[in-house]
């Protein structure tokens, strides 16, 4: 299937890349890979502040993951031209703003695992590392990267 018939089926509309927020660039791509910059989770277009063990539960953060991963995706589309060029989803890295006693950062991070595989189908099948940290840029409750490979 079509990366953008399934994004329309899923009724997901890919965004423009953000602007960073500080003294890097989205993405890099070199040969075939395709690395793309950390992306904070946004609600509302601000920042989706909170801690999980403190303010926030693990079904808020899934939620939070989950729009990572189209941000995430429209940055893709934007260094790519066209999402139908991958060949493979190869690793994702998820940071989970959380307190010390959390330990649900691999749920909170399967909001964005799911939607790649949704979407991508086997070729979203990826690597992954999920850590718990004290804090993230902006008190954002997630922030996730990711790593394309092209064909």
């Amino acid at each position: 299937m079509n990366v953008y018939d399934k994004l329309k089926e899923l009724g997901i509309t890919l965004p423009p890349v953000a602007t960073p927020a500080a003294a890097y660039v989205p993405y890099v791509q070199t040969g075939n890979l395709v690395f793309l910059s950390g992306h904070i989770a946004k609600k509302d277009g601000k920042p989706w502040v909170g801690q999980f063990g403190k303010t926030m539960a693990t079904e808020e953060g899934q939620a939070a993951a989950r729009a990572v991963a189209i941000d995430l995706m429209g940055t893709l589309h934007a260094a790519v031209g066209d999402l139908n060029r991958v060949k493979r989803l190869v690793k994702v890295m998820s940071l989970v703003n959380s307190s010390a006693d959390f330990t649900e950062h691999h749920l909170v991070t399967n909001g964005a695992s799911e939607l790649l595989g949704q979407v991508f189908g086997e070729k979203g099948a990826h690597a992954r590392s999920a850590f718990g940290v004290a804090q993230i840029p902006l008190g954002a409750c997630v922030e996730i990267e990711l790593i394309a490979e092209l064909a």
